[in-house]
């Protein structure tokens, strides 16, 4: 089996080149690793030094994107671009802890997707206010979406790939973090087999964050509204 890991980066030099080695660490033995680093033509260089890094290991590719920017977007190109049955999607600055990846993996064998959820029995996150204000959050969105996943932000998961584009893949990867729960949402609308795995997310490791919290909370609040009137009408 072959596992295809997408890194939307955007100015993660820093710390790029740790977290690809820190995963492939990590991959379990009986599991082809395929790291791809989906690169939005960051001004720190990330690519170039992720290309310098990994030139010599055919395990791991970089993809420059060099328009149409985006979160989102990034991580659809990844997983359009992907070899591997399943795809580990997940942050390229160390919140996603890659020792996770091991049994999230083993999981994914039964089920159709697999979430590190910060909010189920086991879950946490070392950035306590983020955690609360993300807790909070989750409540309303399970509120508007009717859903029983526990955390629909987090964006740490694996999937088998043949079913990640059996989805209305325009409906979802756009924006920014708001494309997890719209994944989530089409997923379950199709009967989809979703399992939450207890995982507990790390501080940022090097660099910035690039969430802003406010501009977050308008857009995701519109998205999850915009899925809630839109539950009438067929999921294609």
């Amino acid at each position: 089996m072959r596992a295809s890991v997408i890194l939307p980066t955007y100015n993660e030099a820093g710390n790029i080149v740790d977290l690809i080695g820190e995963i492939l660490r990590n991959f379990p033995p009986d599991v082809e690793p395929e790291i791809l680093v989906v690169d939005d033509n960051s001004p720190d260089k990330t690519s170039e030094v992720a290309n310098r890094a990994f030139a010599a290991n055919r395990n791991v590719r970089v993809i420059l994107r060099t328009e149409d920017h985006g979160f989102a977007k990034s991580i659809r190109a990844g997983i359009e671009q992907a070899t591997g049955e399943l795809v580990v999607v997940m942050d390229s600055d160390f919140t996603h802890d890659p020792v996770e990846i091991p049994r999230m993996l083993h999981i994914a064998r039964v089920y159709d997707i697999v979430s590190a959820s910060r909010f189920c029995a086991g879950g946490n996150m070392q950035d306590r206010k983020h955690y609360l204000a993300s807790l909070a959050y989750n409540w309303l969105l399970r509120i508007l979406l009717h859903t029983q996943v526990q955390d629909n932000l987090g964006g740490y998961f694996v999937m088998v790939r043949d079913q990640i584009l059996s989805l209305p893949l325009d409906r979802i990867f756009y924006g920014y973090g708001e494309y997890f729960f719209r994944l989530l949402y089409f997923a379950q609308r199709r009967g989809l087999k979703v399992i939450e795995t207890p995982a507990v997310y790390r501080l940022r490791a090097h660099g910035a964050s690039k969430s802003n919290f406010l501009k977050m909370l308008v857009s995701y609040s519109r998205a999850a509204i915009l899925l809630r009137m839109s539950r009438k009408s067929p999921a294609k």
